[in-house]
């Protein structure tokens, strides 16, 4: 979801509910310590420099049980914030904790925001040798050492 997007979402709801794609609910007295953009520069396995850029919303939970967040005073948050962050109209990424600090995508389903879970990917596989669609085979039938794409002197990695 974009920033834009959970800005109107926050227009028209009344009540502000968090799950995790499992259905565990976000406790409700949940803060926002933390609204900024993420930068990354990073040099993908094909060598290819990219950059990446997220609105980051760090989502928080303490021991003041009858803490609540509306709507409005999120959409307050984040306009003033705006002013100060130069950005286009980003996607966002929740920081939320659990066992560790999990990263999460962010959806509107049944009148909840929904954080999504958010996978690894390899981003050259044309440049690894990684088929873009499922390769059939049968039960037991293995890639040979000689034709795997991460060997030595493959370039891969």
């Amino acid at each position: 979801m974009k920033l834009s997007q959970f800005k109107n979402q926050l227009a028209q709801v009344e009540r502000l509910d968090f799950v995790l794609q499992n259905g565990k609910k976000v406790p409700s007295h949940f803060h926002i310590t933390e609204v900024g953009v993420t930068t990354k520069q990073f040099t993908d396995c094909g060598n290819t420099f990219r950059t990446d850029k997220k609105i980051t919303f760090q989502l928080w939970s303490s021991i003041d049980l009858y803490h609540r967040l509306q709507p409005q005073k999120v959409l307050k948050i984040i306009n003033s914030v705006e002013e100060n962050l130069e950005s286009d109209d980003l996607e966002i990424e929740i920081e939320y904790q659990q066992e560790t600090v999990g990263k999460f995508g962010l959806e509107y389903w049944d009148n909840r925001f929904v954080l999504t879970n958010t996978k690894t990917d390899c981003l050259a596989k044309d440049n690894c040798g990684i088929p873009v669609e499922k390769i059939k085979i049968k039960m037991g039938e293995w890639v040979s050492k000689q034709t795997a794409c991460c060997t030595p002197d493959s370039g891969c990695c």
